[in-house]
């Protein structure tokens, strides 16, 4: 019974721990997308977030200061991102995919600056499991925060309208691209900020690859949530979940790749169940806000 029971605490764990940067990023994607922006740079900001935490934990030997610099980073391709659809009305899949390729190849490139050597950094100041408890407790806190903010607020209320019905809201004289750049930038944050849980929470360096489709994974959360912090945070404990039991099921004699298959093999099975079910905000990826005028 003890054995069962420290069993069941451990795979627990090992979910939250795998759920905290996706759920990080789904949120990060569910601001950007309720106002009307499809964000798929969440893979792209999850990089930056871990590098740029990485190289300032690692130069200052301040793990905080990394943690800073990572949300900072996250926020930075956010701006670019809300900046490029709105004021310059680019497509905003071809928009997300440059960003990803751009900082998953700058953070590529960094690394032999910032480390002299390529594919992974040194170690550096990690923020321990004390710092790992609080950004979990922060982001299941920042899921319930988010749904308080879209529909207990007006501020809330205006960010939803601007990605359902953007003309609207110029009628009331605001401005839905200023509004969608600010949260496409906050987005961005915390997004970043599941970078850093990656980079200086469960690991204590950064390396090629080491977000491993955890952005595309959290734009499937978001949809298999319904546009809802409340659904894309469920949905993260799934695809965290199934993440964890890679791990339980070593000794199965199941083949190691099919286990780490397990959670895009999930979010494929979502996305392929919710076709034509799921209803994305009505402005969701449209460049042009006069196209509702």
């Amino acid at each position: 019974m003890n054995d069962a029971f420290a069993g069941a605490a451990s795979f627990a764990a090992l979910t939250l721990v795998k759920t905290a940067p996706i759920l990080f990023a789904a949120l990060g994607g569910v601001l950007c997308e309720r106002s009307g922006v499809v964000n798929i740079a969440l893979e792209g900001q999850l990089a930056a977030g871990a590098f740029a935490a990485v190289v300032v934990a690692g130069a200052t030997g301040n793990p905080l200061l990394g943690l800073v610099a990572g949300v900072v980073a996250g926020a930075l391709l956010g701006f670019v991102l809300g900046f490029a659809a709105t004021r310059f009305a680019a497509d905003h899949i071809v928009a997300g995919m440059g960003l990803n390729i751009f900082a998953l190849g700058a953070c590529a490139f960094g690394i032999v600056v910032a480390f002299r050597r390529p594919g992974a950094s040194d170690e550096v100041a990690a923020l321990g499991n004390a710092g790992e408890a609080a950004l979990i407790a922060v982001a299941l806190c920042a899921a319930l925060g988010m749904h308080a903010f879209l529909y207990l607020t007006p501020w809330g209320l205006r960010l939803r309208a601007c990605g359902e019905n953007p003309a609207a809201v110029r009628d009331a004289g605001l401005d839905p691209a200023r509004l969608r750049t600010i949260a496409c930038t906050l987005g961005g944050g915390l997004t970043g900020l599941g970078g850093v849980f990656l980079a200086l929470a469960e690991l204590d360096l950064y390396s090629d690859g080491m977000t491993a489709g955890r952005g595309f994974i959290a734009l499937a959360a978001v949809i298999f949530g319904g546009w809802t912090p409340l659904g894309a945070a469920a949905a993260s404990l799934v695809f965290g979940a199934l993440s964890a039991l890679q791990f339980g099921l070593q000794r199965s004699g199941i083949p190691s790749e099919a286990m780490q298959a397990l959670p895009y093999l999930a979010a494929l099975a979502a996305l392929a169940g919710l076709t034509g079910r799921a209803r994305a905000p009505q402005a969701d990826g449209v460049p042009e806000e006069r196209r509702f005028d």
